[in-house]
């Protein structure tokens, strides 16, 4: 018999059994299907979702409870921004598979959304077709697709090619209007606290770098990347252009060296820069989908998405 399911905030004493569905529930789905001894290491690797998003959005996570057991089924964040909402990481664990949990936690995001009268986003997996049917049926929309490329870094780094004209440095948390007016320009949408937050880097485990046009002093790009054993990626980034985006992403590759293998989500349709991921010995992972529900707002340029933050 299905269980008795209600869908809630999720609270802070919630936090350790969120990190558990995290782990277990990927690494179930991945060994299954994909062959993967472990895509989540641990539990403390898990909780960097709710070390970072209680920070940077406190209070956008709702999670599916057992009435009977008080145990969680299932947990979805969620994150509010300007422009859209972001649909972040949903997890159902093992044991409530095939409950129509992951129906419920879409469904009280969509309301979120609604009430905001704003486009629903997120980045889903290519290869889960549940996951894909859950969010096709749900009215999603996809718009671009990634292949996610995993790079051994070494231990000198890549060789570093600077755009003509142009300077890359680490972004100073002046440069946080410049980046929201470019992401606007190029994307559509409004990041700025995650930019500030990443800048800020109070954990210590974020990385922002900007090309900046000498000329006219304006950006060409932003690229930022997270080092933490629960995440390893290049991203959130934008770029005017491939070879833009090239420089970019080899700075933040290059803050890995010789200890890290990171992923990038190269987008399909950038193949100057999907060329150059190969050139470093790129492999390819898996695919994800871009996906929205609601109006799809201006893409242009050369867009990195990551997995954390999923706020794009």
């Amino acid at each position: 018999m299905p269980s008795k399911i209600i869908i809630r905030q999720k609270h802070q004493s919630d936090n350790d059994a969120v990190a558990a569905l995290i782990r277990d529930s990927l690494n179930v789905w991945y060994r299954k299907n994909r062959g993967f001894d472990a895509v989540v290491p641990s539990h403390e690797a898990a909780s960097i979702y709710t070390r970072v998003y209680d920070a940077l959005d406190p209070e956008c996570c709702v999670v599916a409870e057992d009435v009977e057991s008080g145990r969680l089924a299932g947990s979805c964040f969620y994150h509010p921004r300007p422009t859209h909402v972001s649909l972040g990481i949903m997890t159902v664990s093992p044991e409530y598979f095939g409950q129509k949990v992951s129906s419920k936690l879409l469904a009280a995001i969509v309301e979120v959304a609604k009430g905001r009268n704003q486009t629903l986003r997120l980045v889903s997996s290519a290869m889960n077709l549940d996951s894909f049917s859950l969010y096709n049926r749900a009215g999603f929309i996809p718009t671009e697709m990634y292949q996610d490329m995993q790079i051994r870094v070494p231990d000198e780094g890549f060789e570093l090619a600077q755009p003509s004209g142009a300077t890359l440095r680490d972004a100073v948390e002046s440069d946080v209007a410049a980046i929201v007016e470019l992401e606007r320009r190029l994307r559509g949408i409004d990041r700025a606290k995650d930019y500030k937050f990443f800048i800020e880097n109070a954990s210590g485990i974020w990385g922002v770098s900007v090309l900046v046009d000498d000329a006219t002093g304006a950006l060409r790009g932003v690229m930022c990347s997270v080092r933490d054993p629960g995440c390893a990626m290049v991203g959130p980034g934008v770029a005017v252009d491939e070879e833009s985006a090239i420089a970019l992403v080899t700075r933040e590759l290059n803050r890995y060296a010789g200890e890290w293998s990171p992923i990038v989500l190269v987008p399909t349709n950038a193949p100057i820069l999907r060329l150059q991921m190969y050139a470093y010995g790129g492999r390819n992972t898996e695919t994800h989908v871009a996906q929205s529900l609601g109006e799809a707002l201006v893409a242009s340029g050369v867009a990195i998405p990551t997995f954390m933050p999923e706020t794009a």
